[in-house]
Formats: C-alpha cells, structure tokens, sequence
C-alpha cells in the first residue's frame, strides 16, 4: 500500500512512513544481500516491486502477487531464501473506513480476492460486514487497490492468527 498523508500530517507537512513489505521469500535476515540492483522491479510482471532505500518492497495499490516468482529468478544475489513461496508473511485487515462498515454496500475485495479469504456476513438492517479468513488469505494483496475508500491494509501474520 502507498505511503498515505494523514490530515494532521498535510497540515505539519509530513507523511505517513512507508512500511517495508517483503516480497514472497525474503526474509530480514536475507535482505541484507540485496546490492539494491532493481532486478527484480524490472521483472515483476504486475509492477508491485518497488526499492525502498535501495531494498525491494512490495506497493499493493496499483496490482498484486501472483507469485509468479519472476523476482526471485532475476535475483542475482541469495535475497529471495525460499522458493515456491505462496503465501506472504503478513494478511489483509479491513479498517473502519470501509464502505460496508459505514452502511454502504460495497463488496469489491471480496470479488478481487483470488483465494476467496474475504466473505461478508449479513447484518440486520444494514449491508453485509466483511471477515477475514486469515488462514486463507494469502496476503496477495489484490484486494487492497481495488477498495475505493483505501480502508484496507496488512497485519503481521501471527501463529494464533490474526484479528483482521
């Protein structure tokens, strides 16, 4: 996701920090190889990959991981540890911005999710509210730039789960 300004942050003329999400594979640990060549931004094929101080980082708001693993194979360093990874190491959380969350009907992560993780449950009196399979959400982030409101984000996966 972009890094986003908050109103007091326009006002104070700063902007929200980026955070680091690793593509499919990288660890911390391993991250340190990376010579920050950009192989891997120019072979990503959904354009997802972007360098953050000179480091891979995945942007979820103009596409998604299909983990084609594209950016592993043009890697020409050890910075992509694993293979055949199909889950990232965080989940997709829905924020209170959402337009369902404010009685707007609105289910476009739920059609843009590939690994059906997002249902809605209905409510009385009100559209369907959003839910999270955390253990099927693949952290793929295909739901996150198709939200017209931008309410969506990542949450560190957790063993126990996550209350997304």
């Amino acid at each position: 996701m972009g890094a986003m300004t908050t109103r007091r942050g326009l006002f104070l003329g700063r902007q929200a920090e980026r955070r680091r999400v690793l593509p499919p594979g990288v660890t911390l640990e391993s991250l340190t190889a990376c010579t920050g060549c950009g192989q891997c931004v120019e072979k990503c094929p959904t354009r997802i990959i972007s360098l953050l101080d000179e480091r891979p980082s995945l942007d979820f708001s103009g596409g998604e991981c299909t983990f084609c693993g594209d950016c592993a194979r043009a890697c020409p360093e050890p910075v992509f540890a694993a293979e055949g990874v199909t889950r990232l190491a965080h989940v997709v959380a829905i924020g209170d911005g959402c337009l369902a969350r404010n009685n707007v009907a609105c289910q476009s992560c739920r059609d843009a999710c590939p690994q059906q993780a997002i249902r809605f449950r209905p409510r009385t009196g009100g559209p369907f509210l959003p839910e999270v399979d955390v253990n099927s959400c693949s952290g793929c982030g295909a739901c996150i730039g198709v939200c017209p409101v931008g309410a969506i984000g990542i949450a560190d996966r957790v063993q126990e789960g996550v209350h997304a």
